[in-house]
């Protein structure tokens, strides 16, 4: 079974960027649709972002939209999320999940965090002046 590694994760002011990528920690993620979700204490798990694979779509949390873009990189088989415009309230655990199998992110259903059993470890994020 794939493992997900999230990296990127940090401490940046309002209106900065960070890039986070997803990788498996062995392999690639060429066969797996790939969730972003973040979360904060208390509360729970946010869709974020959602890339297909192949050439089938990304859809975002509108929120994000036009903030966020997320990628996948066929060269090397990682998923990235360009978050720029970061506001406070972005502060939160950001998360890459999958399925297996998993292929297509499916319009409205993507965001469903339960259908996801395979999760990297997460990596924080913290936008404060």
């Amino acid at each position: 079974q794939v493992q997900l590694v999230e990296s990127g994760g940090g401490f940046v002011q309002p209106g900065g960027s960070l890039r986070l990528s997803c990788a498996a920690s062995a392999g690639t993620l060429d066969r797996y649709a790939i969730g972003w979700f973040r979360q904060v204490p208390g509360k729970e798990r946010e869709g974020v972002a959602c890339v297909s694979t192949g050439v089938g779509g990304i859809h975002y949390a509108d929120s994000m939209k036009g903030r966020f873009t997320a990628s996948r990189d066929n060269t090397n088989g990682t998923v990235h999320l360009q978050m720029n415009g970061l506001k406070p309230e972005d502060t939160a655990v950001y998360y890459c999940a999958t399925a297996d199998p998993y292929y297509y992110c499916a319009r409205d259903a993507w965001r469903r965090y339960r259908d996801y059993d395979i999760w990297g470890q997460g990596t924080q994020v913290t936008v404060s002046s």
